[in-house]
């Protein structure tokens, strides 16, 4: 079974590039173009709107690498947290390296990394240091008192006035962040100020996929963004603004819209005046352009809505979210209509793990709609055995068969307990991974199996206990949605 599309990535492209060149030539010929969401990888714009592609957002700025400066901005407050990035599972500071390595491979400038909010603090002076020993240019943004609300001072040598003047050279600098709240809007408008108080003419936009202006308030897709969101507390709500200058009603989320008013001070204050009516004016996004299938967008919102939910419950378990984010993502769940009996996957695998005294249990959905399952056994934890399965089954290979003979297996046990001193003797996926190409040298149904992974891309899958790292790792690297029960297999207050 093939997946729907739903959305015409190419079309949406080349809208966005024309909406783009469009507002650089109305500044003057220098834009500075805030990135919400992640630049290259946006995974969840590719589950809700089935056609875009992850990295639409690249392929359009590597139309114009030539023009494009990429700025990213990361906030001295996550680098003191170790703010992690959940889609990866890395911190964001380790996140603004790796970013950094991506654009310079696919050929795009990054001209520097802005460290917003700093005050001298130990741990971000150590990564400032690291990033300048790399070679890497850094600008340093300060706290500014009153800011936002005390415009006169915000704009002033005071405020903006004291961070440092970022040096750009193209006319499109694309601001980036390794995650929502990093200071982007901030370093902005930071550099409009620098700019006017040098007499070069420059202007602002956003780049936001999410939440879709021209779609309903409460279509699935924005309420998608409202669950993937729900720890900012971001509310998506009609543009007042945009209303009332046009008489047109446009959707946008509560904190552009409460800072508005704000905003349109500041330009004023910078420029004399501002160049936008509306939380909506600001914004570059043609996505609802070019939407194809609205049910199959509808279906796929509502998926993910589903996923989120069994997200956040596990980001609660774990001490990283509060009840509240569990209240809002219900709410989100009961205005889409769905629950959590409408992910098959979940079913499948309790069900599985019932059959089997409780133990844990992963069912995996392959794209002909069947379910397979794996359970933990002498040899494999249950998310490893799954893939195994999984694997079987779209090659075509009979149950019996091994594609991994134990005899291979039991030397990395004994080498996972015997010499690495781990107390858990079962394979994890990454592992059986590892085993399963090793095999495939000699196996010819291994490399049946190992030629059959890359079908399992889309595929949904949930485990009934929080999986190792490394198994959701794998799991992800492999393009498989994955959920879990917000539980874990012991009773150990230490989980590695």
């Amino acid at each position: 079974m093939i997946k729907k599309i739903g959305f015409d990535n190419a079309a949406y492209i080349k809208k966005q590039s024309e909406q783009i060149e469009q507002r650089i030539n109305d500044f003057g010929g220098k834009l500075y173009l805030e990135f919400g969401g992640k630049l290259f990888d946006d995974y969840h714009a590719a589950r809700v709107l089935p056609g875009f592609k992850p990295d639409s957002k690249l392929q359009m700025l590597l139309n114009i690498a030539e023009r494009v400066e990429i700025v990213i901005v990361i906030s001295s407050a996550d680098i003191e947290k170790n703010k992690i990035r959940g889609d990866l599972g890395i911190s964001y500071d380790s996140d603004v390296l790796r970013m950094i390595d991506a654009f310079t491979d696919f050929g795009l400038y990054v001209g520097s990394v802005v460290i917003a909010q700093y005050n001298d603090q130990p741990v971000v002076e150590h990564f400032k240091n690291k990033l300048e020993q790399l070679g890497v240019r850094v600008f340093l943004h300060y706290h500014i008192d009153g800011y936002p609300m005390n415009v006169a001072n915000v704009v002033s040598d005071n405020g903006y006035g004291k961070n440092d003047y970022i040096e750009t050279t193209r006319p499109l600098v694309v601001v980036t962040a390794p995650g929502p709240g990093s200071g982007k809007l901030a370093a902005c408008l930071s550099q409009l100020y620098h700019e006017q108080k040098r007499g070069v003419r420059a202007g602002y936009a956003k780049f936001e996929t999410f939440p879709i202006w021209n779609l309903p308030l409460k279509h699935p897709v924005n309420l998608a963004y409202e669950a993937a969101t729900a720890d900012l507390n971001d509310v998506n709500m009609i543009d007042p603004y945009h209303l009332e200058a046009y008489g047109e009603t446009t959707v946008n989320y509560n904190r552009d819209v409460e800072a508005f008013p704000v905003l349109n001070a500041i330009f004023e204050g910078i420029e004399g005046e501002s160049p936008y009516k509306s939380p909506t004016d600001m914004g570059v996004n043609m996505a609802g352009f070019c939407i194809t299938d609205d049910e199959v967008v509808i279906r796929a919102s509502k998926d993910e809505i589903v996923r989120r939910y069994f997200s956040i419950l596990c980001d609660r378990r774990n001490g990283r979210l509060s009840d509240d984010v569990v209240d809002k993502i219900e709410l989100v769940m009961k205005q889409a209509g769905v629950t959590p009996d409408d992910r098959p996957v979940v079913r499948r695998a309790i069900e599985r793990s019932e059959l089997t005294g409780g133990q844990p249990a992963v069912a995996i959905e392959l794209p002909d709609g069947s379910m397979i399952t794996g359970k933990t056994t002498d040899l494999l934890g249950a998310s490893a055995a799954a893939i195994i399965n999984a694997v079987k089954a779209l090659a075509g290979i009979d149950k019996s068969i091994h594609l991994i003979d134990p005899v291979v297996i039991e030397p990395i046990q004994q080498l996972k307990t015997g010499i690495l001193g781990n107390k858990n003797p079962r394979l994890h996926s990454d592992e059986v991974l590892i085993a399963l190409s090793i095999s495939a040298a000699g196996n010819p149904f291994a490399m049946r199996g190992l030629s059959a992974l890359s079908q399992l891309r889309g595929c949904e899958a949930h485990s009934t206990v929080i999986p190792a790292q490394s198994d959701s790792s794998t799991y992800r690297k492999l393009g498989i949605n994955f959920t879990s029960e917000p539980k874990y297999q012991t009773n150990n207050l230490y989980h590695k």
